[in-house]
């Protein structure tokens, strides 16, 4: 019995001088494998214009039909993208989503992909459709309204 005792004070110790596995999330994340597949991203050119030239080719390619692309002309004066078309509508069904990247793969510009975000849990069912303004990284010289300066995919 005394044998016993010891060695589960034996592991208890060896367990208490180890470092713990826990992370401190959202602060701290995991590092994400290098073909994983999270939430999409909508990429924009260094001067700010979008990339996506809304050729509804992406949401072709979906097999389950998630992605909902409303093309528009393009205003010469004030250009959004740099073809003849933009998305003037862009959603992604998050919820219906597989993450197969389908939609990467058949986009001529390269303007989505699928980023390393991987937290993608929501209690309201609204929040899981995913808009175009959800989806747009910010370019280097972007500022939001209100300020505070942005960078990167949000």
């Amino acid at each position: 019995m005394f044998r016993e005792l010891i060695g589960g004070l034996r592991i208890t110790m060896q367990a208490m001088l180890r470092k713990p596995l826990t992370i401190q999330y959202p602060e701290e994340q995991r590092p994400v494998p290098p073909r994983a597949r999270g939430r999409h991203i909508l990429h924009r050119y260094d001067n700010g214009l979008e990339k996506c030239i809304g050729c509804e080719l992406c949401s072709g390619a979906c097999p389950v039909g998630c992605i909902y692309v409303l093309p528009a002309a393009n205003d010469p004066a004030h250009p959004v993208s740099p073809g003849e078309r933009f998305a003037e509508r862009y959603e992604i069904n998050l919820m219906r989503c597989i993450y197969c990247g389908y939609c990467a793969e058949a986009c001529p510009t390269e303007a989505i992909t699928l980023g390393p975000r991987l937290d993608l849990a929501d209690y309201k069912r609204e929040r899981l459709v995913a808009t175009k303004a959800d989806l747009l990284e910010a370019w280097p010289g972007f500022r939001p309204p209100g300020g505070a300066a942005g960078g990167g995919p949000r």
